[in-house]
């Protein structure tokens, strides 16, 4: 696997381990005579997005729900860019998404906006002002507060918190995406030979 990654760019992430280990399991020596790492990790990231969220995509066209939201492509890109990072675990994936749809609710219930539709249909108020900010910092402080870092859920405390999704039977379905690409992610990264953690990042991740 050293011989067909080399040593990782500092862009790379952890993605040269998980190409590494893929190539070897998949046993593709080729990728390494025909072409250059940068080019390796490029197509492989663009592959695990696409595939990622066309799955996603699909189950929201069969479903006609919204399994597909902005911050379901970052969280794609950090698990499979950084997957043995805190923020990429699932604990801090699951968690943090929680605690951005939790909060982002709570946000509409004291601005008195929880059934007042979107905020992209009508001028923004301070009501939603307001709103977006509570949502927003509340899920930064909890996921800090409870060590479960997820920078893409910030997204989706805004999705929520703007109106743009707040019936309960949405949301339940945008979560389940994020469970979705969790349960992908394991299968993707330990089929590559990676310690993709099922639940806590490893003690010493950063």
């Amino acid at each position: 696997m050293d011989e067909i990654v080399g040593k990782p760019q500092p862009q790379s992430g952890d993605m040269h381990m998980v190409v590494g280990g893929l190539v070897q399991r998949l046993r593709l020596p080729w990728l390494e005579a025909h072409h250059k790492r940068s080019h390796v990790l490029a197509i492989f990231g663009f592959i695990s997005a696409a595939i990622s969220i066309a799955l996603m995509a699909a189950l929201a066209m069969l479903t006609r729900t919204p399994f597909v939201f902005p911050s379901l492509g970052s969280t794609a890109f950090l698990i499979f860019y950084a997957p043995l990072t805190v923020s990429a675990s699932p604990r801090s994936t699951l968690i943090g998404h929680l605690i951005a749809i939790g909060a982002a609710y709570f946000a509409l219930l004291v601005t008195g906006l929880l059934w007042h539709g979107s905020a992209l249909d009508a001028p923004l108020t301070w009501s939603r002002t307001c709103a977006v900010a509570l949502a927003l910092g509340i899920s930064s402080g909890l996921m800090i507060w409870s060590r479960t870092p997820h920078p893409p859920a910030a997204s989706t405390a805004l999705i929520i918190a703007l109106g743009i999704v707040i019936n309960p039977f949405s949301v339940l379905v945008m979560y389940g995406g994020v469970v979705l690409l969790v349960l992908q992610a394991i299968v993707i990264n330990r089929l590559a030979g990676i310690n993709y953690p099922f639940w806590n990042a490893p003690p010493d991740a950063r």
